[in-house]
C-alpha cells in the first residue's frame, strides 16, 4: 500500500523536566559538622524540528503526533550533579510552517538544516550547597527541577518547486509531469483525480528543476471552495507558474475564459503571485475542440514538450537570480523575554507573569522555612514588590504567582 501524502497535522510536544537539587551534608569521620554537598539536577532535553530534505510530507504525525525529550536526573550528595536530558530532533519537510493553537506562525521552516525550538527543557534544580552563605551556614533546602515546556503546535507543509502547473482539473498537468519527470502520478479522464500535490525533477542538460503538480483550481478556489485554500498554498512558494489551458474541455470553457478565471483566483488569493515569473500554454493539442493562438502541447504524443521544458528551465533561471538570499532565510520568532508583569484578576488580587518569577516559586519547597524566606527574598531583589505596590496592591489582597497564592503584606 503506498503512503499518502499528508500536509497537515498537529504534534504534541514534551521537553525533559528537571531533575531536583539535592540536600546533603558532608558526612565524615572527624568532622562534627560538614557544609551542604547537594548537587544540582540536570537540565531537561528540548525538542527541536529540523527540516530534512528526505522527509516528503508530515505523514509521520497523522497517528503519531506525541514527541518528549529526555528528563534530566536528580543531584546526589558530594557534589555530584545530575545528567542533563538529551534533546530530540524531530524531522520536518522543507517547507513546514509551525503556528500555535491560534494559528499564530511561530517558524517557518523553508529551507534545509532549519530549526525551530518547539519545546524547552525545564532548568535542572539546583542543589543546596548552592544556597551557603555567610548567613545561612546549613541551608536544608533545594530547588525542585522546572517542568519541561509542552503543547500542541500545528503544522503547515508549503511546497517547495521552482515551477507549479496550474490549471483546472483534467487540464493535462499529471500527464504533463509524468512526461517530463519521473513522478508517477494518477492519471484518468474525470476531474480531481489528482487529490494531492505531486513533485518532480526535471532534468534538461546541465539544468534540474523541481515542478509541482498542483490538484486542480476551480471557480471559488480562493474563498475556500472545494479544497481550495489546501489547494493554493502550495503554489505560494513556487518561483515561477505553468498556467496549463485546456483545449478540450469537458465543459466547454473557451481557453480565454480559463485564463481569466485562474489568474483571478491566483490574484484574489495572493495578490503577489500575479507578479511571479509565468507561461501560458494550451494542452491537448491532439484532441483540441477549441482554436489557440498562443503555445500548444499534447503531452501524451509529445508535441511541443521539448521546447516548453526550455523555456521552463530558462524561466526558472531568471527567478532564481532575481530572489536575493536574504529573502529566503527562515522567520523564526524569537524567545519570549524572561521579565516579570503584574496584572489585576477579575476578582480584585493581582498575578505575577514571567518565567522568573514562576520559576522562583515552583521549584522551591514552600513548606520549607528556610525556602519561604529565601523566595521572598529573591522575589523582592527582582523588583515584585515594588511592582505590586505600583499596581495598587494593599496588604490583604490576594497575590498569585504560579500555582502559589498568599496575602500582600
Amino acid at each position: 500500500m503506498v503512503a499518502g501524502f499528508v500536509d497537515e497535522a498537529q504534534i504534541h510536544v514534551k521537553a525533559g523536566d528537571g531533575g531536583a537539587g539535592s540536600v546533603s551534608f558532608r558526612r565524615e569521620a572527624h568532622v562534627a559538622k560538614g557544609g551542604p554537598d547537594g548537587g544540582d539536577g540536570g537540565n531537561g532535553g528540548d525538542v527541536w524540528l529540523v527540516t530534512d530534505h528526505n522527509v516528503a510530507s508530515l505523514l509521520a504525525f497523522r497517528d503519531h503526533p506525541h514527541r518528549g525529550a529526555q528528563s534530566g536526573t536528580h543531584g546526589k550528595g558530594k557534589g555530584k550533579h545530575g545528567a542533563t536530558g538529551a534533546d530530540i530532533v524531530v524531522s520536518v519537510p522543507e517547507g513546514t510552517v509551525v503556528r500555535d493553537r491560534d494559528g499564530t506562525i511561530l517558524g517557518d521552516l523553508a529551507r534545509p538544516g532549519d530549526r525551530f525550538l518547539a519545546a524547552k527543557g525545564g532548568q535542572g534544580g539546583r542543589g543546596n550547597a548552592r544556597f551557603l552563605s555567610n548567613k545561612r551556614r546549613a541551608p536544608s533546602f533545594a530547588e525542585q527541577g522546572e517542568v519541561g515546556e509542552e503543547r500542541w503546535l500545528n503544522l503547515e507543509l508549503k511546497l517547495m518547486a521552482d515551477v507549479a502547473l496550474v490549471g483546472f482539473p483534467n487540464a493535462g498537468k499529471s500527464t504533463l509531469i509524468s512526461v517530463i519527470s519521473a513522478a508517477t502520478p494518477k492519471i484518468a479522464d474525470y476531474p480531481f483525480t489528482t487529490l494531492e500535490p505531486h513533485l518532480g525533477v526535471v532534468r534538461l542538460d546541465d539544468t534540474e528543476f523541481v515542478v509541482a503538480d498542483i490538484p486542480g483550481l476551480i471557480e471559488g478556489a480562493s474563498e475556500g471552495k472545494g479544497l481550495g485554500h489546501r489547494f493554493l498554498r502550495h503554489v505560494e512558494r513556487a518561483r515561477a507558474l505553468l498556467v496549463l489551458l485546456d483545449l478540450a474541455p469537458s465543459d466547454e470553457r473557451p481557453p480565454a475564459e480559463q485564463e481569466r478565471i485562474l489568474l483571478g483566483e491566483l490574484g484574489r488569493y495572493r495578490p503577489e503571485l500575479l507578479d511571479r515569473p509565468r507561461l501560458v500554454v494550451g494542452t491537448k493539442a491532439d484532441v483540441a475542440t477549441h482554436s489557440y493562438d498562443g503555445d500548444r502541447i499534447a503531452a501524451v504524443t509529445g508535441e511541443g514538450v521539448r521546447d516548453l521544458v526550455g523555456r521552463m528551465a530558462t524561466l526558472v533561471a531568471e527567478a532564481r537570480a532575481r530572489i536575493a538570499p536574504s529573502s529566503e532565510v527562515a522567520v523564526i520568532h524569537r524567545p519570549e523575554p524572561e521579565d516579570f508583569a503584574v496584572e489585576r484578576t477579575p476578582n480584585g488580587g493581582f498575578v505575577v507573569l514571567g518565567r522568573k518569577a514562576e520559576r522562583a516559586v515552583a521549584v522551591n519547597d514552600l513548606t520549607n522555612a528556610d525556602a519561604v524566606a529565601y523566595v521572598q527574598n529573591r522575589l523582592s531583589r527582582m523588583g515584585v514588590d515594588r511592582a505590586l505596590h505600583r499596581a495598587g496592591a494593599r496588604p490583604g489582597d490576594i497575590v498569585r504567582i504560579a500555582n502559589f497564592e498568599f496575602e500582600y503584606e
